[in-house]
């Protein structure tokens, strides 16, 4: 089964993740198949927090992936302010 999950990255103290679609058999940062965007939880300043492609989660998801939980919270997050700064 494919998941669309987190693969962490940077350095000690300072992590940085990867929205990946995966084989759930794959270790955590093991292989991917692909690369969807990435979260960067300790961006300040003008530096982007989430960046991902819409279009492509949306395919997977169609195609039957599943998003980890962490995954579904920052995607519901990302919506819901997207409709804040909208409105």
């Amino acid at each position: 089964m494919v998941v669309i999950r987190l693969t962490r990255g940077g350095s000690k103290k300072k992590p940085f993740y990867h929205l990946v679609a995966a084989d759930q058999r794959c270790s955590r940062d093991g292989r991917y198949i692909e690369r969807l965007g990435y979260f960067n939880p300790s961006a300040g300043g003008a530096e982007l927090k989430l960046k991902f492609d819409q279009e492509r989660i949306n395919h997977w998801i169609g195609n039957g992936a599943q998003p980890s939980d962490r995954v579904k919270a920052l995607l519901k997050n990302f919506a819901k302010d997207q409709a804040a700064a909208a409105a």
